[in-house]
């Protein structure tokens, strides 16, 4: 089995390997990789398509990691490599190590092949992918807890990110052989119980009722994804102007507009950036989720670079 494997090997090379010896090493263990900004986390390839460059072409892999040496290696979660990860923060607003705990004793986590430290000091717990069945990411923001599935990716052992000043790899801290495949559903069930059909908003709307915020939120929700982002400002916005408060905002549009590739803390970003224009001072009082860092990006061609 292709996860079993790259369990395996991740759990070897995260043991001081050099990363284009790492790469080639999961490759021909049948992973597909892909290159990451050196000490970062951003995909490398110019004009690539993320993700979805990831390969097992050994010539490939030798190619860009020749170019930069340094790359960080990337590995797409889900059916594509037979792994996923539940992703555990350790710096947002809530305790995720908490709810880690919470799940881990509720039975949810049991079947954990690997846990690896990450630079900043929080956890991927990695787990065999289940086999035929698709799994597709997800966020639990108030968790503080995230799963990496089908339309994701991980940054994997042995890559480094600088942290005040010094290289700090990601690492293996733990290994078990008796590896089960994790629930996802019934983990975000767990982490945040699906919200009731009838949805009640505080709202004091000079010209808009509650089916109304239900057919703005399901317009953003098929949106294609080049329209997405500026759908959900705008929804987001008419929402301000009509007094719906910046919670029922968030609920709603969080719950129409989250995809793979377009998650749960972005959205936020969004409808807070919408609601700081219509009136900037409601913002400072409501708001609850702080906004990610951006990362520079660093490109290399997706074309061989010998």
């Amino acid at each position: 089995m292709v996860g079993d494997d790259a369990l395996t090997v991740l759990a070897a090379v995260s043991r001081g390997w050099r990363l284009p010896g790492a790469a080639l090493a999961l490759v021909l263990a049948g992973v597909p990789v892909f290159p990451c900004a050196p000490g970062g986390k951003t995909p490398l390839i110019r004009d690539g398509r993320g993700f979805l460059d990831a390969t097992t072409d050994a010539t490939q892999v030798r190619a860009w990691w020749r170019a930069v040496p340094a790359a960080n290696i990337g590995i797409p979660t889900g059916g594509a490599s037979g792994l996923v990860v539940v992703d555990v923060d350790v710096h947002g607003p809530v305790d995720g190590p908490a709810a880690f705990a919470r799940v881990d004793a509720a039975g949810l986590v049991e079947g954990w092949g690997l846990m690896v430290r990450t630079p900043t000091g929080g956890l991927h717990v990695y787990f065999s992918a289940t086999s035929g069945v698709e799994q597709r990411s997800w966020q639990s923001a108030g968790a503080g807890i995230d799963f990496r599935g089908d339309g994701g990716y991980i940054v994997a052992p042995p890559s480094i990110r600088t942290i005040d000043g010094a290289p700090t790899r990601y690492h293996v801290i733990a290994e078990q052989n008796e590896r089960v495949p994790v629930d996802a559903v019934r983990l975000r069930d767990f982490l945040t119980p699906p919200r009731t059909a009838s949805m009640r908003f505080a709202v004091s709307a000079r010209s808009i009722n509650v089916a109304e915020v239900e057919r703005l939120a399901s317009w953003v929700g098929r949106q294609g994804e080049g329209e997405r982002n500026r759908s959900l400002f705008w929804a987001a916005c008419r929402l301000a102007e009509n007094d719906v408060s910046l919670a029922d905002a968030r609920e709603v549009l969080v719950a129409a507009a989250v995809q793979p590739g377009f998650e749960e803390r972005e959205i936020v970003r969004t409808v807070d950036s919408a609601y700081r224009r219509v009136h900037a001072v409601a913002i400072r009082d409501d708001r609850a989720a702080p906004a990610a860092p951006s990362a520079a990006r660093q490109r290399v061609s997706a074309r061989g670079l010998s």
